[in-house]
């Protein structure tokens, strides 16, 4: 049947009726969402680049981490490491990884069992320890950072967690629920395991940081204030395409008035005329100021999601942020999506640095040394060694510390030989 089926097709074939050659398809308007403009967006490529570095640094902080909870020492065998691939999200073998590095990561074989093992550089080691020093002088500003937060929150609280979160970019310490919270109980008082209340509310505290942008706009560019008074700096990418009647838009855009993040908390009624927008502008307000917040204007995008509830900002975060690539920039580098404060950065650099940013970059500026300035690595090692030699000449009189372990050393290389 088949084969009778196929021979009438190729001899009579099938006409075409003339209402299938002239029916009209309706065309279908592009649907524009947030992955539509997540795609389309205009890409920055010094703050990409940065995101890039910044990879690299997570990825040997999360290596130094794990190697840190060894009990045997601060070293690990390659073999051991080997195991962290998945953990770590490599693609390559840990040991190339580990070789690429030279100056991050130190390969030795282990004086007795004659295995190759890795550790941390005494390098990397001193600018972890800067890094710690600076956010230890940066205790107070981490203080003043988590009482703007309580106060942009509508019930004066927050989740421990959420805080967790953005631990890092607040400049806080591992230990903040002790360190800062319980030490700073005439600030801070904890509800609950998990909720943190503020005690006091400080009227000083209360200015957002697009006010002091504000005023300097009015004072030194003779702008007048209902120009200024609800306006946010703009700033678009290289290459951004300005459609018509953009610019009218956004000129109503920045004269709409909003409550701002620190004034009492009105309820926007949604379908009165402007309540969308002026809902929107005071949720962008809010993720301005947080981001402001943060030691390097930046913070990822998940994270936000953990405070929409507390700031009463129930939107889309990543739709209302790349509606606005003026202010904001998501960049896709990395294993999440990741916002800056456009304003903050030129050229991939921070306008204004703090001593925790100036720290975490020197760390990346050594991470992306690679094999480069290898010889200067073995200069120092050979200086190392001679301080060893000459140590040794002062004190081969008498006894040193940690002769007692030579001869317990000498029996089990004896034992192990056959």
């Amino acid at each position: 049947m088949n084969l009778l089926s196929s021979f009438r097709h190729r001899v009579f074939p099938p006409t075409v009726s003339p209402f299938v050659l002239f029916t009209q398809r309706r065309w279908k308007k592009p649907t524009v969402s947030a992955q539509t403009r997540l795609e389309d967006r205009v890409r920055d490529p010094y703050l990409d680049k940065f995101m890039t570095h910044l990879k690299k640094l997570k990825l040997v902080l999360e290596i130094h981490h794990l190697m840190s909870k060894r009990k045997r020492g601060a070293f690990v065998s390659l073999q051991l490491m080997s195991r962290w691939r998945n953990i770590l999200g490599l693609n390559v073998p840990i040991g190339s990884f580990v070789h690429k590095y030279p100056h991050v990561f130190e390969v030795f074989a282990h004086p007795l069992r004659r295995n190759t093992c890795c550790r941390i550089t005494r390098k990397v080691k001193e600018l972890i320890l800067l890094e710690g020093v600076a956010v230890k002088q940066q205790e107070l500003e981490a203080v003043k950072s988590v009482k703007k937060l309580l106060m942009m929150s509508v019930n004066g609280t927050l989740h421990v967690h959420a805080l967790r979160l953005i631990r890092r970019e607040l400049g806080l310490p591992e230990d903040f629920r002790d360190s800062i919270l319980g030490k700073y109980s005439g600030e801070f008082r904890l509800i609950d395991l998990e909720v943190v209340a503020l005690v006091g509310i400080d009227d000083d505290l209360g200015v957002a940081q697009v006010e002091k942008w504000r005023e300097k706009e009015y004072t030194e560019k003779w702008l007048s204030e209902f120009e200024t008074k609800f306006a946010f700096p703009i700033n678009f990418p290289t290459g951004f395409k300005i459609e018509r009647g953009f610019r009218d838009k956004l000129k109503n855009w920045q004269r709409l008035p909003y409550t701002k993040p620190y004034e009492r908390k009105e309820v926007i009624q949604v379908r009165t005329c402007g309540g969308i927008e002026r809902y929107e502008k005071r949720a962008v307000a809010v993720l301005h100021e947080l981001l402001s917040l943060t030691m390097e204007k930046m913070v990822e995008v998940d994270h936000l999601a953990h405070f929409r509830r507390d700031f009463a900002i129930e939107v889309n975060v990543r739709e209302l942020l790349l509606r606005h690539p003026g202010i904001f920039y998501i960049s896709t580098k990395g294993k999440t999506l990741t916002v800056f404060l456009r304003e903050a950065y030129r050229k991939g650099s921070l306008v204004e640095p703090n001593p925790v940013y100036t720290a975490r970059r020197n760390m990346s500026d050594l991470v992306l040394l690679g094999r480069r300035k290898t010889k200067q690595l073995l200069a120092c090692d050979k200086v190392k060694e001679e301080k060893n030699i000459v140590v040794h000449e002062i004190y081969e009189e008498g006894k040193r510390q940690g002769d007692w372990v030579i001869p317990f050393l000498e029996n089990c290389e004896e034992n192990r030989s056959p």
